[in-house]
């Protein structure tokens, strides 16, 4: 019985660590619904108020062959703590396949070079990677990482800001489905 208990052991990490078994990328359609939770902001570009609590809407809906995500920040930083201050950011994307599986791109992208923002989401295994670029006068870009993960907890987001490949805030935080 021992033998038959490593030996399966021993399968299951072989099997594990396998690509062809690896897990299978999700389809888009995974991710539609609506989403609502909070996480927590890690600032590089404040002194006072490096942490900040923020709350999170996310719904993500088919838009002809590919998807549209709006998404809606709640940021809650400084001032005095019985009356904080509260600033609320939207944003949506459209985003249609390119002809890679698993990779879009976005409507109202431009040249970067122009003053426009580039946007491009990537699909990998449980992963919606969402990528927002700008370039300003002096050449100096800033990427905006998006990635929002599927479990049976619901949606993990990370979001990363980086200015001139310097860290300038992490976001992490949990959404769960609220409805389709």
């Amino acid at each position: 019985m021992k033998r038959i208990s490593l030996t399966l052991a021993f399968l299951f990490a072989i099997a594990a660590g396998t690509p062809a078994l690896a897990q299978q990328a999700l389809p888009i359609g995974a991710f539609f619904g609506s989403w609502t939770g909070g996480g927590v902001s890690e600032n590089e570009d404040s002194i006072f108020f490096r942490s900040t609590v923020r709350d999170f809407d996310v719904t993500i809906r088919p838009a002809g062959t590919g998807f549209r995500i709006d998404w809606t920040t709640v940021i809650r930083k400084g001032g005095n703590p019985d009356k904080p201050d509260i600033r609320r950011r939207k944003s949506s994307k459209t985003l249609m396949p390119t002809g890679t599986p698993g990779v879009f791109h976005g409507t109202d992208s431009g040249d970067p070079l122009s003053g426009k923002e580039v946007c491009w989401a990537r699909l990998d295994k449980n992963t919606l990677s969402l990528f927002l670029m700008t370039v300003d006068s002096d050449g100096i870009y800033t990427l905006q990482q998006y990635d929002r993960t599927l479990s049976g907890a619901g949606m993990q987001l990370t979001f990363k800001s980086l200015s001139d490949g310097d860290r300038q805030r992490e976001v992490i935080g949990r959404l769960v489905k609220s409805g389709k």
